[in-house]
């Protein structure tokens, strides 16, 4: 568990997820500065699991801030396509690929696909480590689940937000207001859990 006013490092260049997680973590006295501070490096997400990759990413903060670290890796699995993008969900229309090209290549996959069998879940994994080889890294998750839609809808959001049903609500993730979708999303439940973790 983090000492009071501790200062630590989130492995994202993401200035959006860096004031999310800021006043997440505003409670615990957990002052948060961004992994770009300190280097320009980004390390290599090569491991087949979310817990993985997150690791990596949270090892590399470590060692470039001398800080503790919090990183997340997140995506999204579906059902009919055997849990793909999964870790890939970035990548998933090739390296370099944006929101758009990786939307096109998902909804292609799913071409025919009737809407009972296009069940979906977005997951994030979020680790703390106090150190680059800490033994015992505190690790939480969070899943969401919903449907793929056939037609992109809403503006806010990124990724596969457009195409994300979120049954309860009756929309998709890209038509939620932010705070409703930071509260309920995959990203804002491993957060709660992560906090959870380090209040001990």
């Amino acid at each position: 568990m983090p000492d009071t006013a501790q200062m630590a490092v989130l492995a994202s260049r993401n200035p959006k997820k860096l004031r999310e997680m800021q006043a997440l973590l505003e409670p615990l006295g957990i002052a948060l500065r961004a992994v770009s501070e300190f280097s320009d490096e980004e390390p290599d997400e090569i491991a087949p699991s979310f817990v993985e990759n997150a690791l990596i990413k949270a090892r590399h903060a470590c060692r470039v801030s001398g800080l503790p670290a919090i990183a997340d890796d997140s995506g999204l699995e579906v059902a009919a396509l055997h849990g793909a993008p999964g870790v890939r969900s970035a990548r998933y229309a090739g390296t370099g690929a944006d929101d758009a090209a990786n939307n096109r290549k998902l909804l292609a996959a799913l071409q025919g696909v009737p809407t009972e069998r296009r069940g979906a879940r977005f997951v994030c994994t979020m680790v703390y480590l106090r150190h680059p080889d800490d033994p015992v890294p505190l690790i939480a998750q969070g899943l969401w689940s919903g449907h793929i839609v056939e037609t992109p809808s809403g503006t806010n959001g990124f990724g596969y937000d457009p195409l994300f049903r979120v049954d309860e609500q009756g929309c998709t993730s890209a038509e939620l207001a932010p705070e409703l979708k930071n509260r309920i999303s995959h990203r804002g439940r491993a957060a709660a859990e992560l906090l959870r973790l380090l209040r001990g």
